[in-house]
């Protein structure tokens, strides 16, 4: 009579593990076979019935019961197989370098491993190591955008002096219009989250229309005076200069930094100023968005509140907007620090322009 196998049990973690290898669309075949022999062994299957419902060996199925046993999830993976691998010559590994570079595939824009290996004869784990040592990744882009103002130094001095000295008895406030914030539904409702699969949606969606919106971010407090309007003209820019002016204490100064849109410079909004003598405007180098502390809570604003948003109406979304600020003001808002000195950013400017001119 045969013995009985051993008690066999997983711990919980590694059971949710193993169950989600199954559900994986990209997980190779071995690992899943794997997997569900052990799910049948903890459901208490003996390794004769395993091996026929999965058409394997029973020295298969103790195989992997023994080297879960021994080395935990990590004992499924193929061990490393023996013999060391084949050495480049220098001579190869700097031509891999080179036409990575330097050159095109004939038949994609960039280079991937599979490309450049069949290029250079070589095996896709020899190009990855080569690429590793050297820290080129040919997938990544980057995009970057070189400011031409002729007084790109004076604003830049400007707009950082008032982050890292701000002027006594006023308030640094950065401020910039977000425009064209869609109201969005999907065109089915959501699969929640759940342990082992990740909340999904559809990636097309129905508009129900769009709204702006004016922001001023305070660099002392970190707190944002908000205004959503229906459009972005200088009347709507002029609205926000008051809100401003009615929601900040009378006597201290106000030093704006904005963009150079054309609705903050209208005739309009230059007699306002004129009156109000207390705004200062301070504005940053064209193609500097980046400089304007605002951006960075526009993305908080995107990431938290919009992205994933579900807005049925434009009230909806104006009610989600004025919402977030309101919480923001009240716990999450903390005082701007500005780590970067105007001389450093300069240099890194002047770095980029020679950097272009070197390659052309």
């Amino acid at each position: 009579m045969p013995k009985p196998a051993a008690p066999f049990n997983l711990t919980v973690n590694d059971q949710l593990e193993l169950e989600s290898w199954c559900r994986a669309s990209t997980l190779s075949q071995h690992l899943a076979q794997r997997a569900k022999i052990l799910l049948l062994l903890n459901e208490g299957e003996t390794p004769k019935e395993i091996s026929e419902s999965l058409q394997v060996s029973s020295q298969t199925v103790f195989k992997w019961r023994k080297r879960y046993s021994e080395s935990g999830l990590e004992g499924l993976y193929d061990a490393p197989r023996p013999g060391q691998p084949r050495k480049l010559d220098g001579k190869i590994v700097k031509k891999i370098l080179d036409d990575t570079v330097h050159k095109v595939p004939k038949e994609a824009t960039h280079w991937s491993i599979s490309l450049m290996a069949e290029h250079a004869g070589v095996t896709r784990w020899q190009v990855h190591q080569i690429w590793k040592a050297a820290d080129l990744k040919p997938h990544r882009l980057r995009t970057f955008k070189i400011s031409n103002d002729p007084h790109f130094a004076e604003k830049v001095c400007d707009v950082v002096g008032l982050y890292m000295n701000p002027p006594d008895n006023a308030l640094v406030l950065s401020v910039d219009e977000k425009t064209q914030i869609q109201a969005l539904d999907r065109t089915q409702p959501k699969l929640q989250l759940r342990p082992g699969q990740v909340e999904r949606r559809t990636h097309d969606y129905k508009r129900y229309g769009t709204t702006s919106l004016y922001a001023a971010f305070n660099t002392l407090t970190g707190q944002v005076i908000g205004r959503v309007t229906q459009r972005h003209r200088a009347k709507e820019f002029l609205d926000f200069l008051r809100q401003i002016d009615r929601e900040t204490p009378k006597g201290l100064d106000l030093h704006l930094i904005l963009d150079n849109s054309s609705t903050h410079k209208t005739s309009e909004v230059k007699a306002w100023l004129a009156k109000h003598p207390r705004f200062h405007l301070h504005f940053t180098p064209t193609s500097a968005s980046w400089l304007n502390a605002v951006e960075g809570w526009f993305g908080q604003l995107e990431r938290r509140a919009l992205y994933r948003g579900i807005f049925t109406s434009v009230g909806d979304l104006k009610s989600a907007i004025k919402k977030f600020i309101k919480v923001h003001n009240e716990k999450l808002a903390k005082p701007f620090r500005w780590h970067k000195s105007a001389e450093s950013i300069m240099t890194s400017v002047a770095r980029a322009k020679l950097s272009l001119i070197d390659n052309k």
